[in-house]
């Protein structure tokens, strides 16, 4: 079976395994116990803290271990924005972009619902890009943004969150927070976040970021990034599922969500998860010793897929940036999908493979008279626009379930987005917000590679892709 799922969940990596292994065993203790057993886990607790904190170029005192990133995030977004109001009651704006995770939308969605902030949504480019000036507009200004719909409510698009007279222009000091995450988890676009943090300085306004699909192949240096908050999941590198981490920065006001014995030095209660810790650290030592030559071959394999599947598959559309600088996208009229031409999509031999049998070679070249669009490579962390390890397509024509169960009966696990919104009937928020119609939305499938995805595996999930595609649309 060919695993291309890994933005869902990767596997445990061994060497996490074995350096959790002794504090599940015989060295299991409570770190808040006073005898020696739990000053033992206590000690192994704070020297996971001290590493992480190392990676990431933060203040040990600045780590907090969560349940995952879901956890982290709700953390993040509720916390600092109670917290800020509680000091500031001026402060009832919460600022996110379209197309973040569900757990810092809801987050942002539960403080208007319950909390009475104005939750504000900012737009994004076809390729999923926020730019620093919507950014800059949407902290002085209503009018950049719009409400964010409550997913509870009888129809997402009623805007019922934004208090009267919020409209128009406002006063920077009126924000809370901002959330915008470093890497999208569905089409893998890369923000330039340093640039969004400075904005955000410049207002006094704390930004936090969802690095979760970031980690492993984008550096994560806090203090290059210049944001606030930054959240992580431990399963995404390597860790059993069930630990992640939010830092705060010094200084930076945060409201603890459960109420407990003031674990986390009274930011996070709960009994610490000690093996889970000390497997991050290990984790993220790992991540960050070989970011570099994993993301280069990532970059290549992720290219090699995108070159295949627009080739081989017919009509194929390439969701968010497109490295090469040919994007899959809408047409002028937005309902035409967008292909490369044959010559510049199939010229690098670097990513030519064998055709399957039951594709012939008149296929290979879309029609001539299918439209392009380019655009330029103006977004992104360090000139990096897509995750190394993410594609995802639409298939107009065909569902994209029923593609990844024939997709799996071929042997090739892959995914329609989110694993979090799985199960959902309405289709991405994240691809509606790149501007594609919902009914080709439904159509999408995602790639995610990792660390031992090989060529092989991915020029036989362009030919399963193919084979699937052209039986569904015949």
């Amino acid at each position: 079976m060919i695993y291309l799922d890994h933005a869902a969940t990767t596997a445990p990596r061994r060497e996490v395994l074995e350096a959790m292994w002794p504090w599940l065993t015989g060295g299991f203790g409570n770190a808040s116990s006073h005898h020696e057993r739990g000053q033992r886990a206590a000690r192994a607790l704070e020297d996971a803290r001290e590493r992480v904190a190392a990676v990431l170029g933060a203040r040990p005192g600045e780590i907090i271990f969560t349940s995952g990133g879901t956890e982290a995030d709700n953390l993040a977004v509720k916390g600092i924005a109670l917290a800020r109001r509680e000091r500031q009651p001026s402060r009832h704006r919460v600022l996110v972009s379209a197309i973040e995770h569900d757990a810092v939308l809801e987050s942002a969605r539960a403080l208007a619902r319950h909390d009475g902030f104005a939750t504000l949504e900012l737009p994004v480019d076809p390729s999923g890009t926020l730019s620093p000036d919507t950014f800059r507009a949407a902290l002085v200004s209503d009018d950049a943004a719009r409400t964010l719909p409550d997913r509870a409510a009888p129809s997402r698009g009623v805007a019922s969150h934004a208090p009267p007279g919020s409209g128009g222009a406002c006063d920077p000091a009126t924000v809370a927070v901002a959330s915008v995450m470093l890497a999208n988890n569905e089409v893998g676009t890369v923000q330039d976040i340093r640039a969004l943090a400075e904005i955000a300085a410049e207002y006094g306004v704390p930004l936090h970021t969802d690095a979760v699909q970031a980690a492993g192949t984008l550096p994560l240096n806090v203090e290059d990034l210049g944001v606030a908050a930054l959240t992580l999941a431990g399963h995404k590198i390597g860790t059993p599922q069930g630990i992640g981490l939010l830092w705060v920065e010094r200084g930076t006001p945060l409201r603890p969500l459960m109420s407990g014995g003031g674990h986390e030095r009274g930011r996070r209660s709960g009994t610490s998860n000690v093996a889970g810790a000390v497997g991050l650290a290990v984790a993220l030592e790992l991540a960050e010793q070989e970011r570099l030559a994993y993301a280069d071959r990532s970059t290549a394999l992720r290219d090699r897929l995108i070159s295949g599947i627009l080739n081989f598959v017919p009509g194929a559309v390439l969701n968010g940036p497109d490295p090469r600088n040919i994007v899959g996208g809408l047409g002028n009229r937005g309902a035409t999908p967008v292909a490369p031409d044959g010559p510049a999509a199939s010229a690098d031999p670097a990513v030519s493979i064998d055709p399957p049998a039951s594709i012939t070679s008149e296929r290979l070249v879309p029609p001539a008279d299918r439209a392009t669009a380019t655009v330029g490579a103006t977004s992104g962390r360090n000139g990096i626009t897509r995750l190394p390890t993410n594609a995802s397509f639409c298939f107009p024509g065909v569902n994209g379930e029923t593609v990844l169960v024939d997709l799996e009966n071929a042997g090739v696990l892959v995914s329609s987005g989110s694993a979090c919104a799985a199960g959902s009937s309405e289709p991405s928020h994240v691809l509606t917000a790149l501007g594609i119609p919902a009914e080709l939305a439904t159509t999408s499938v995602r790639y995610s590679l990792g660390r031992d995805t090989t060529e092989e595996e991915i020029d036989a999930a362009v030919r399963a892709t193919a084979d699937v595609v052209r039986r569904l649309s015949a």
